[in-house]
C-alpha cells in the first residue's frame, strides 16, 4: 500500500468516528529546513540490579511488585501500553525499550539514539511506540501481526526538532506531535511518515504540548513564555498569549493540561504561577496562586472530583516547592495541598469510574497515592534510591510504573478504593 493510500486511510478513520482535523490536502510534500550526570560507578549500578521487588537495600524499604533494570543510568521517561501488560522506558543509556511488567522480560530493544531517549508514548490503540531523544531522533516501532504483543519492528525514523522535548499521539487517530528545542512544532502521520504540518512561531524550546481531548487543535508552549492555539490544518495560530500581557507573564511556560470538554487548559510557569486559559476566547480567566513563588510548575492534570468544578472541573498542579495543589476551577479557589518532601515531577490521575485518584511522583524517591475528593494520602509507594523523574498507569489504573534517576524502573500496585 503506498503512503498516499496509507494516509487516506487514516484520514477516512477519523472522519468515521467524527473526529476529522486534518485533510490530505494538508500534507506537507517538502519541509525546509547533555549536562545529566552519570551514575556515580559500575559498582552502584551492579547494587541497583541487586535491588529486587518487595525487598529493601540501604535502608530503602521496596515496596514494589516488580523491577526492571536493564538501563543502569538514569531512566528519564516510562509509559504504561493502552491495554496490555508492557511498559516502555528511554533513559540516559541511549535506548529504550518494551517490557513485560509482570516478570520483567524484554520484549524489545529499541535501539538507533545517539544521546539520550527523553520522550516516550504509544500510538492510541497500542499498535506504536514512539522515542524522542536529545539527538533530534524520533523513532517508530510498530507491533508484528495480530496474535500478541510480543514482536516488533522498526518502522521508522522521523527527522524534525534538533532535540525532541515531548512526543503526544492523536487521542483517535495515527498522528504524532513533538515540540523541538529548536522553537518548532512537527506533526506527522503514521505509519507513512508523511510531514503533515510544521508550526513556527515559538521563540523557545517548547516544552510541552497537548492535542485537546476532542482532537480537533492543538495547544503548545515554551520556555520564553509564549502560548499558541493552533487548528492543524493551519500553520497560522488561531491565538497567542505571550508576556507582554502582564496576567500571563509565568517567566516561561513548564507545563500545560486540557481539560476533558476541550474549553480550558491550565498552564504553568517556571516562577510557579498558574494561569487558566479560556480556549473559546483565548484569554486568561483565572490566576492560582498556591505555590511558592519562583519555584517552577512540573505537571498539570485533571481530577474526576464527583459534584466539584462543574463544567469547568477540577485541576491539579505539582510543583518543585513539593506541593500539590487542587483546584476548583469553578470557583478557581485551592480545595487541598498535597505534600512531598522534595519537587513533585509528575501527576497522573486514575481512569473513571476512579478519577479522583491522584498518583504524585516527587524527587524525594517516592510516589504516593491520593483520594483528591479530600486530600488524603491512600499509599506511598517506596523502593527507588534516587529522584522519581516519571510514572505512567497501567492495566485500567491497577498498577503505576515508574522511573528514575537510579537507573531502576519499578512497577507498584495501586491503592483499591471502594466508591463512597
Amino acid at each position: 500500500m503506498s503512503a498516499e493510500q496509507e494516509f487516506d486511510n487514516e484520514i477516512d478513520e477519523i472522519e468515521d468516528s467524527e473526529e476529522q482535523f486534518i485533510s490530505p490536502e494538508d500534507v506537507l510534500t517538502e519541509v525546509v529546513d547533555d549536562g545529566d550526570e552519570p551514575m556515580d560507578d559500575d559498582e552502584d549500578a551492579d547494587q541497583l540490579g541487586e535491588l529486587g521487588a518487595g525487598s529493601s537495600s540501604r535502608g530503602v524499604e521496596n515496596n514494589s511488585v516488580q523491577l526492571f533494570n536493564e538501563h543502569r543510568k538514569s531512566v528519564f521517561t516510562v509509559a504504561g501500553h493502552p491495554t496490555e501488560p508492557l511498559a516502555a522506558s528511554g533513559g540516559e543509556d541511549d535506548l529504550g525499550y518494551v517490557w513485560d511488567i509482570t516478570d520483567g522480560e524484554i520484549i524489545v530493544k529499541l535501539t538507533g539514539h545517539t544521546d539520550s531517549v527523553t520522550s516516550i508514548a504509544w500510538s492510541a490503540d497500542g499498535e506504536m511506540v514512539s522515542t524522542g531523544g536529545m539527538d533530534g531522533k524520533i523513532r517508530i516501532w510498530r507491533r508484528v501481526g495480530t496474535e500478541n504483543y510480543r514482536t516488533w519492528e522498526f518502522l521508522t525514523e522521523l527527522q524534525g526538532p534538533d532535540e525532541v522535548m515531548f512526543l503526544r499521539w492523536h487521542p483517535k487517530g495515527s498522528v504524532l506531535l513533538a515540540g523541538g528545542n529548536d522553537s518548532t512544532v512537527w506533526l506527522w502521520q503514521l505509519p507513512s511518515g508523511n510531514t503533515m504540518q510544521v508550526f513556527a512561531g515559538h521563540t523557545g524550546a517548547v516544552n510541552c504540548g497537548e492535542f485537546t481531548p476532542d482532537g480537533k487543535r492543538l495547544v503548545t508552549a515554551c520556555a520564553d513564555g509564549l502560548l499558541i492555539f493552533w487548528d492543524p490544518r493551519s500553520p497560522t495560530p488561531v491565538f497567542k498569549l505571550s508576556p507582554d500581557d502582564a496576567r500571563f507573564d509565568l517567566e516561561g511556560v513548564t507545563a500545560l493540561k486540557v481539560n476533558p470538554s476541550s474549553t480550558l487548559a491550565v498552564v504553568g510557569g517556571a516562577s510557579g504561577g498558574v494561569r487558566v486559559i479560556s480556549l473559546s476566547k483565548g484569554e486568561v480567566v483565572g490566576a492560582l496562586g498556591g505555590h511558592t513563588e519562583g519555584e517552577s510548575i512540573e505537571a498539570v492534570e485533571f481530577v474526576d472530583v464527583p459534584g466539584a468544578g462543574a463544567a469547568a472541573g477540577v485541576a491539579i498542579t505539582g510543583a518543585t516547592d513539593g506541593k500539590a495543589c487542587i483546584w476548583d476551577l469553578s470557583t478557581m479557589r485551592l480545595r487541598s495541598t498535597l505534600e512531598h518532601g522534595d519537587a513533585v515531577t509528575r501527576l497522573l490521575t486514575h481512569p473513571a469510574p476512579r478519577g479522583y485518584i491522584v498518583v504524585s511522583a516527587s524527587a524525594d524517591k517516592t510516589l504516593r497515592t491520593w483520594d483528591a475528593r479530600t486530600g488524603t494520602l491512600l499509599r506511598t509507594h517506596t523502593g527507588h534510591r534516587d529522584a522519581v523523574l516519571d510514572a505512567s498507569l497501567g492495566l485500567g489504573g491497577s498498577v503505576i510504573m515508574s522511573a528514575s534517576d537510579d537507573g531502576n524502573c519499578l512497577v507498584f500496585t495501586t491503592e483499591a478504593v471502594e466508591d463512597d
